[in-house]
């Protein structure tokens, strides 16, 4: 199993002090791990640095998908993004345009050109996350979960090697949270590798994986 990210002796900072220290962190190929620990903890920084929007303080090794972050030229920073989904807590979706829009808004701004490619794609994302007859929704007319499912499609626009779902439920009720995380599973089971920040432990021993655990400005297995 090739490795899409690996880390070793990162350490991470933000506003100048140190979050995270010593990281030694690896996944491969359609893995599926959380990333648990308090609010406050580094989940989020750690995050960030997988698509460089925290730079890397030092380490000896830190890269994703084949991409060096010790080093990475800012050129380099949109190709390394659109190999990655995100999914945000908050959703993030253009509320001034339909669900359709919103994924063709991506598309068109990672370069995709073609109408009939961009259309069959935003179809086959949508069947994907179980959504496909809600294309011509605003997202002020989805439900949390619906919506969610919405950035789920988007985070999947170009085919990511890598999910990164930064509490995907925190703001969904707790049977919308579980949809999701059983959703998320079946992406990385699909072969994309997958990880989840979350503070619900609940949802972590009901959809068993691999937990990595930040706590005291360290990162540990478990």
């Amino acid at each position: 199993m090739s490795q899409i990210i690996n880390y070793r002796n990162v350490d991470i900072e933000r506003a100048e002090k140190t979050v995270l220290r010593n990281v030694d962190f690896s996944i491969g190929e359609g893995e599926f791990c959380y990333l648990v620990g308090r609010v406050g903890s580094g989940k989020s920084s750690l995050m960030k640095t997988m698509y460089a929007d925290v730079p890397i303080a030092k380490g000896d090794t830190a890269e994703v998908l084949g991409f060096n972050l010790l080093d990475i030229h800012r050129r380099d920073i949109p190709m390394l993004r659109r190999r990655i989904g995100i999914v945000f807590q908050d959703f993030q979706l253009l509320q001034d345009r339909s669900v359709n829009a919103n994924l063709r808004f991506v598309l068109q701004a990672t370069g995709w050109k073609d109408r009939n490619e961009i259309e069959a794609r935003i179809e086959d994302v949508l069947k994907e996350v179980g959504m496909v007859n809600k294309s011509y929704k605003m997202p002020h007319e989805l439900s949390g979960g619906e919506q969610q499912r919405i950035v789920i499609a988007r985070a999947l626009l170009n085919a990511p090697s890598l999910i990164l779902a930064d509490e995907p439920t925190g703001n969904l009720d707790p049977q919308t949270g579980y949809q999701i995380v059983s959703l998320l599973h079946e992406i990385a089971e699909a072969g994309h590798s997958v990880v989840m920040a979350t503070h619900n432990m609940q949802l972590v021993e009901d959809f068993p994986a691999r937990v990595v655990t930040c706590a005291e400005k360290a990162l540990r297995e478990g």
